[in-house]
């Protein structure tokens, strides 16, 4: 059992782990990155209104998903569909609201298109950088599904979701692909425990 939740971790989060280390092969350090995709937001204003609007509603998208389980929960009294909904609105308040949001200040890293070093404690968001919310928001969403269906191709669907959120991430210059990295291991956290919450034993 512990193998294949392992397995569909491994298929969630490897086209977003495969996605950074593909940049890094093809651009070098964070620095060269930002530069790069710097100067392609420039050249490329209809992809960079695409790549905002999958930041911007690629997780709302999941919200609809988590709706229904809540809706099937309540209406056919099924505990382990409204654990899931209810732990995965528990997960976004105290994940997404209150440590992201801590670690963000805390850290203080500064995003790639900002100056300066490393300012703990800053509430300038402009060194609000690691770790990426929206990319540990899109973990937490996606994981539950991926390790209470375990479906292959879902997982695999799932983690692309999971991916091209980290790329809008990364190409509107709001993130650097460690950051992403970062919510990824804080988003398969809340994931992991959001899953072990909806199917834990009855009493």
């Amino acid at each position: 059992m512990a193998n294949r939740a392992v397995w569909h971790w491994l298929l969630t989060a490897a086209p977003l782990l495969l996605l950074v280390a593909g940049v890094f092969c093809a651009l070098g350090g964070e620095d060269a990155v930002a530069a790069y995709f710097r100067e392609h937001r420039a050249a490329h204003p209809d992809l960079t209104a695409c790549m905002r609007l999958v930041s911007d509603w690629a997780v709302p998208a999941f919200y609809p998903a988590y709706a229904w389980q809540l809706f099937r929960g309540v209406r056919d009294r099924d505990k382990r569909r409204l654990r899931l909904a209810l732990g995965y609105a528990v997960a976004q308040i105290l994940v997404s609201l209150l440590i992201v949001r801590a670690l963000k200040i805390g850290i203080g890293r500064p995003r790639p298109d900002a100056d300066g070093l490393f300012s703990p404690m800053s509430l300038d968001p402009g060194h609000h950088s690691l770790p990426s919310g929206h990319t540990t928001e899109a973990t937490t969403a996606a994981l539950p599904f991926a390790l209470g269906l375990r479906r292959a191709a879902l997982s695999l669907r799932l983690g692309l979701v999971v991916a091209l959120v980290g790329a809008s991430r990364i190409y509107l210059g709001w993130h650097h692909p460690s950051d992403l990295l970062a919510g990824l291991a804080v988003g398969s956290l809340a994931g992991l425990l959001v899953h072990r919450f909806a199917v834990r034993a009855e009493p």
